[in-house]
Formats: C-alpha cells, structure tokens, sequence
C-alpha cells in the first residue's frame, strides 16, 4: 500500500509559477512509476505527465510539454511537479499517483493509487 498526499497549490496570476509536492508513505516508493494528472470543472481527468521509477525517464502532454518538469526523491519518498508560464487553462484538481508498472504509463486505470488532490487555481 502507498499513501498520497499533495500539497503546494493554490491562486497564481498567467505566467506565474508552482511546485507541487506529493509526499507518498508506505512500502518500496522507489518501485512505483509515479503521475501527475489534473481534473479541471466539467472536464474529465486528464494525464499531465509521468516519472520511471528511477526518476532518469519521464513523459509529458503535449499540452504542458516545455512548461513543466517532474522529477522524485526516493531517499525522501517525495515526487514533484514543476510548473511554469501557467496559463487560465491549467486550472484544475491536480493529483498524483502511483503505479505498479515496470514503465511509464498514462492511463489512469494503470495507476493503483491516488492522493486526494490539490487544487491549483490561474487567474488570466
């Protein structure tokens, strides 16, 4: 069992700049691939992007791609999500998750576990 925990949102103006952290408890963080995916109001979860469990490979969306960075800590069991230049549209629920696969995977149904979310918010 792995447990979740985001934190680092909050109202940031366009252009502006977060860190999200997602601090995990529980056994063999460093096994998981870990995510980060976002829910925006009337929309449906979407993937922002991913980190092997070794933290020397990740993939993003495109539609984040060259604004944000992933990267993890697994002495301190701790992954992040880098964001900058965000824009209107990047407002949503932001989540992590982890997952038992031996590679970097997007859908959310191959994520077994997820924290309850933090809720960034950019005013345009």
């Amino acid at each position: 069992q792995v447990q979740l925990v985001e934190s680092g949102g909050g109202l940031v103006q366009a252009g502006g700049s977060l860190r999200l952290s997602c601090a995990a408890s529980g056994r063999s963080f460093s096994n998981y691939v870990m995510g980060w995916f976002r829910q925006a109001p009337g929309k449906e979860r979407e993937f922002v992007g991913s980190i092997s469990w070794s933290g020397d490979s990740t993939y993003y969306a495109d539609s984040v791609k060259g604004r944000i960075t992933i990267s993890r800590d697994n002495a301190k069991n701790m992954v992040y999500l880098q964001m900058d230049n965000l824009k209107a549209e990047d407002t949503a629920v932001y989540y992590c998750a982890a997952s038992s696969s031996v590679r970097i995977t997007t859908p959310g149904r191959r994520y077994e576990y997820w924290g309850p979310g933090t809720q960034v918010t950019v005013s345009s």
